[in-house]
């Protein structure tokens, strides 16, 4: 799951609805056509009404600045490099990422359908934000669905028992539906992630614990170690003492990414991007939507009724929580990180737009 801070309870709140026309707005006056913009500005503002928001509007401002820079494309379509009924290979062109993410569920959707199951790559995209929004078409949809993504432009996670970074964080996502709700998970084979490392940095904040190491592989809680020279490296999952498992995750999402779309890390940096994986299995295609239903609604049950270390602290399903706050917030505002409002200043001044409009 992509970590993030809650917000203060006394941050402001912030209409959904008005959020999204203002990114909208903002990422038009960028440049961004608009069937696109609309896209996006939902897909981030969804992200915030998950929790997840160093992957919501916390990007608005870097999108911006592709836009205007010309590394994230206007407008146009993914080239199709390959189209077989159940595997299809595009070229994103460097196009929104949210955007191709919308295009290809539309795809895919339909084709699970038929054929019980149906996966799409992409391969330069740029960014797509945060995993978990995407699941949540996986839950309307009756379907079991599976995300992956890496960065081959950049490299911030070191290999188990190496210093020098080869990975992105590398996350992989997977969501479907339960009886009740549903469950979204969205992690990374980092520790942390370089979004928060960002953040803290920026703030002068450190992380509770070692979740780094410097350039010589000393343990460090300390985001500055990335931005020193030699720089240092996010750790994988599991650690210096079982960091091999991250490992493994960083390069099966490699494999599900790069591997499959024949293009990354050996390929020429061309910006910060994206290369996707995403499959869709159709649960009537198996053993059935009620068969389905029936296994994973007695886990759930197992897992919530599971006796808690901490009372205070019950066991819940992954995305139980950013469901809830995605309700509550639709009706009664969101509480944005007060670091988004200051790093969208200079676009709202180039641009002639203020967030605060957007306050309850």
């Amino acid at each position: 799951m992509t970590d993030a801070a809650a917000p203060a309870p006394s941050a402001p709140l912030y209409r959904a609805d008005a959020l999204v026309a203002y990114a909208d707005a903002l990422l038009q006056k960028a440049g961004l056509a608009a069937p696109k913009a609309a896209v996006v500005a939902r897909t981030l503002v969804e992200g915030d009404l998950l929790g997840h928001d160093t992957h919501g509007l916390a990007l608005l401002a870097g999108y911006v600045k592709e836009l205007e820079s010309g590394g994230m494309t206007r407008d146009g379509a993914p080239e199709v490099l390959s189209d077989r009924p159940a595997a299809v290979l595009w070229d994103g062109r460097r196009l929104p990422g949210p955007w191709l993410m919308d295009q290809g569920m539309n795809l895919l959707v339909p084709r699970a359908r038929e054929l019980g199951t149906a996966s799409l790559v992409i391969r330069r995209s740029h960014h797509i934000a945060c995993l978990a929004v995407y699941m949540l078409r996986a839950l309307q949809e009756d379907m079991l669905m599976l995300l992956a993504c890496s960065d081959p432009n950049a490299a911030s996670v070191a290999p188990f028992g190496g210093t020098q970074a080869v990975f992105t964080p590398n996350p992989l996502a997977m969501g479907f539906p339960l009886s009740q709700g549903g469950v979204m998970v969205d992690i990374s084979a980092s520790i942390t992630t370089n979004g928060m490392s960002n953040r803290k940095r920026a703030a002068g904040e450190t992380f509770a614990e070692e979740w780094l190491i410097d350039a010589a592989g000393k343990p460090s809680n300390d985001p500055q170690v990335l931005f020193d020279q030699p720089s240092g490296t996010l750790l994988p999952v599991g650690g210096l003492s079982h960091g091999h498992k991250g490992y493994g995750m960083a390069l099966l999402v490699e494999t599900l990414t790069a591997g499959l779309a024949g293009h990354g890390r050996a390929d020429p940096p061309e910006g910060w991007g994206a290369t996707v994986h995403v499959t869709l299995h159709d649960l009537n295609a198996f053993g059935g939507k009620e068969a389905f239903l029936r296994q994973m609604d007695h886990v759930a049950e197992r897992c919530r009724a599971n006796a808690p270390i901490d009372p205070a602290k019950p066991v819940r399903l992954p995305g139980e929580g950013g469901l809830k706050r995605r309700e509550l917030q639709s009706k009664n505002g969101v509480r944005l990180h007060p670091s988004i409002a200051r790093s969208l200043q200079d676009a709202e001044q180039r641009h002639g737009l203020r967030l605060a409009q957007a306050l309850v």
